[in-house]
């Protein structure tokens, strides 16, 4: 009898760990098949290289994990932003503080979304993610979009940061998406 217990307790861990590692490469799928941006090698690395990621049960688990991780990359850049304006290194201040104001508003933008997240209210944390994501962009629109345009020292880092940001929206968008009808009147 003890034999058969430990056998389905080891069927039913062996099924939660077959879960938990089928639940990145899962996800990101169906996220990069519903945005055309997101890309998948770049999603389940980003996923992979972050421990709580490893350790998330659910969809929305991924979504703490890899907001969580965009908020530490954007708090990097943030710090590179401050960096630079210390060493007087570069020739225009006004887009390097522009930059590290927006890099501050991500990070806000970000860090709320995981309080709605928790609260069950998606389409708030898909608004604040999106503002977030606005953060690369206008960072990078300082640098080209003055009379004498000047390389970006950001311009990577966005990259990186832009795609990382767009996980835990388009994971957010699919856990809207699968909310039932009476939860989302419940919230609004």
């Amino acid at each position: 009898m003890k034999f058969l217990l430990y056998f389905v307790m080891f069927i039913l861990l062996l099924n939660v760990f077959a879960t938990a590692q089928s639940l990145i490469p899962d996800s990101c799928k169906k996220a990069a098949a519903k945005d055309p941006k997101l890309k998948y090698d770049f999603c389940i690395k980003s996923l992979e290289e972050h421990p709580q990621s490893k350790t998330a049960k659910s969809l929305e688990g991924l979504v703490f994990a890899s907001t969580k991780n965009a908020v530490s990359k954007t708090t990097s850049l943030k710090g590179m932003a401050n960096k630079i304006l210390k060493e007087n290194k570069y020739d225009v201040e006004r887009p390097l503080r522009d930059c590290l104001e927006l890099y501050t508003g991500a990070i806000d933008s970000l860090n709320q979304s995981l309080d709605t997240i928790k609260s069950r209210d998606y389409k708030i944390a898909t608004m604040l993610m999106s503002a977030a994501m606005d953060a690369m962009g206008n960072c990078e629109t300082g640098f080209t979009k003055r009379k004498k345009p000047v390389k970006s020292p950001f311009t990577k880092e966005n990259d990186v940061l832009f795609h990382m940001v767009l996980i835990p929206l388009d994971f957010t968008n699919m856990l809207d998406m699968n909310l039932p009808k009476v939860l989302k009147i419940k919230h609004r």
